[in-house]
């Protein structure tokens, strides 16, 4: 019998409910059409528009450009972000106060700021004082995911670790380990192999705030869906294929992520069996008479 956090309704109460989705289908509808007809009165619907959206020129000079340089900046913020924040999550559980202490401010800050606004500083900051940067936009926007989403990472890293049981540390210790020793060979690898599937799913975060980096006219993919929808006028296609192309790679990470958290979860789970303690030897193999 399946739980349910209220009761089932009864009769009139699913009549209710079919005619308030039936209600709410009509509605949803509705606005589909009158949406539609807009479009269509403003000549938004033309075929021509979505053949310029669609074309190869369209893809070889633009989406294809603006996807290149949308994955490099996130696969090299991600990296970043993974080192940052194994970093500092570790820092947050050193136990020097000191280094505790600053981990901690340096996480929270950077975790309250938001990644737009330190695009535009860092941005401002490259412009002004470090000239002999090559690619400003390009840099400001990897530094500013690598900023934010590695503090989150931290975090993820701060809670895996306490999140494990207390006798994997208690039995590192047992052995001669010290704390320090405990948390690099013991606990630290545990807790990463289980944010590994959080991990990609922030990726999701760092492909999308990527596309924040169009307002500091770096070429992404929304950025250059934006210069060919003014060149051909067809904003309404051409940013339809460019969240087409979004959608299924934060797709594609989502299912990669789900994945690797069933394949870890099988790995990491299953039936335990009587080992080698205090007090508990192991018990010799019954092994049958021959007959």
């Amino acid at each position: 019998m399946s739980s349910v956090l209220f009761d089932s309704p009864g009769p009139r109460g699913r009549r209710l409910v079919m005619f308030g989705n039936v209600a709410s289908g009509v509605v949803v509808a509705g606005v589909v059409v009158f949406v539609l007809v807009v479009l269509a009165q403003q000549g938004q619907l033309d075929p021509a528009l979505w053949v310029a959206a669609l074309d190869g020129r369209a893809w070889q000079f633009y989406y294809l450009p603006g996807l290149q340089n949308t994955l490099r900046a996130a696969a090299f913020a991600t990296v970043g972000a993974v080192a940052f924040g194994v970093l500092f999550g570790v820092g947050r559980l050193s136990l020097n106060p000191l280094v505790r202490v600053l981990s901690g401010v340096v996480v929270e800050f950077f975790r309250a700021v938001p990644v737009l606004l330190m695009m535009f500083f860092l941005w401002v900051f490259f412009s002004r004082q470090l000239t002999w940067v090559p690619d400003r936009p390009y840099a400001a926007v990897v530094v500013a995911l690598v900023l934010y989403n590695g503090s989150v990472i931290a975090e993820l890293v701060r809670s895996g670790v306490r999140n494990l049981p207390r006798g994997q540390s208690e039995a590192a210790l047992a052995v001669g380990l010290t704390g320090a020793q405990s948390l690099r060979s013991v606990l630290l690898p545990q807790a990463l192999v289980a944010m590994l599937p959080a991990v990609i799913s922030q990726l999701v975060v760092v492909l999308k705030d990527s596309a924040l980096g169009t307002l500091i006219a770096y070429p992404e993919l929304l950025r250059a869906t934006q210069i060919l929808a003014s060149g051909e006028q067809n904003p309404l296609q051409a940013l339809t294929v460019a969240a087409l192309v979004f959608i299924v790679l934060n797709w594609l990470l989502s299912v990669l992520a789900h994945r690797l958290s069933l394949t870890l979860s099988s790995r990491t789970s299953g039936k335990t069996v009587e080992g080698v303690g205090i007090g508990n030897p192991v018990a010799a193999p019954v092994v049958p008479e021959p007959h």
